[in-house]
């Protein structure tokens, strides 16, 4: 699998990301591991952190010392996010400069649940961009509608985005150009737009897990032959020399390692 991954790099110029982090893959070594192993990146989200913080006990002392410090639960969550952030900004940082600057890229993510309010949600990137201070960073911020302002003004204010779940070829467009016209925004300011990093997931395994269910509701064996073609179908779509990230094929790639 180590070749594999890293012939998709050095033959395709594909970067594959992993698709998770918790404390035990930093302090094991094994995110090292992957790294060498080809892994170029990863990213992270909410529910990443809730399933690694509740499935082991490497959280405990630091929980336990932070409530004691009288931090809230939300204090405490978000501390024992940016600890494992931070490490695994460090552990990427050695692709991050090897490559100038276009791998290595750690991406975590604003509250989901701002995802209706682009105010807010500019501000959670903020607040996160700030606080971390890596250049490694990636903010995710979920590509719907009413964020895609929020989107535009973090590429204006310099901070790198990962924009996550999206599913359609419409709402991929409107990704880019929200990108672009934050690069023209920042420009016009006459601030650098060199070094500002960006990708947009677009997302594949679940497109097939929506389709798929409707497919079988026609039962029909001549639709049937249809099943797990639509998500690649949609994701060969889209612009090809753009940077997309995979985030089906993230998952799939992450079991084999």
């Amino acid at each position: 699998m180590t070749e594999r991954l890293k012939r998709l790099f050095d033959e395709c110029g594909q970067s594959p990301w992993l698709d998770n982090l918790k404390r035990d893959l930093l302090v094991s070594g094994e995110l090292e591991r992957l790294r060498d192993s080809g892994v170029r990146g990863l990213t992270s989200n909410p529910t990443i952190f809730q399933k690694a913080i509740q499935g082991s006990d490497s959280y405990d002392s630091q929980f336990r010392e932070l409530r004691r410090s009288g931090s809230s639960i939300e204090e405490c969550y978000w501390q024992l996010v940016l600890t494992d952030i931070l490490g695994a900004l460090d552990v990427f940082e050695p692709v991050h400069t090897a490559s100038d600057g276009l791998d290595g890229y750690v991406s975590v993510e604003v509250d989901p649940h701002l995802s209706g309010d682009a105010e807010a949600t500019l501000a959670s990137a903020r607040q996160i961009w700030n606080e971390v201070g890596r250049s490694n960073l990636m903010v995710k911020i979920p590509g719907t509608e009413a964020s895609l302002p929020a989107v535009r003004e973090a590429i204006a204010r310099g901070i790198n985005v990962n924009v996550t779940l999206i599913f359609g070829l419409d709402r991929y467009r409107s990704v880019m150009e929200a990108y672009l016209a934050g690069l023209e925004d920042r420009q016009a300011k006459g601030e650098s737009i060199t070094g500002i990093a960006s990708v947009a997931s677009f997302f594949v395994s679940r497109v097939d897990s929506k389709v798929d269910g409707l497919i079988d509701a026609l039962e029909s064996d001549d639709a049937a032959e249809l099943r797990g073609t639509a998500a690649v179908a949609n994701a060969g779509g889209a612009a090809p020399d753009s940077r997309i990230l995979l985030a089906g094929i993230f998952v799939r790639l992450c079991k084999l390692v």
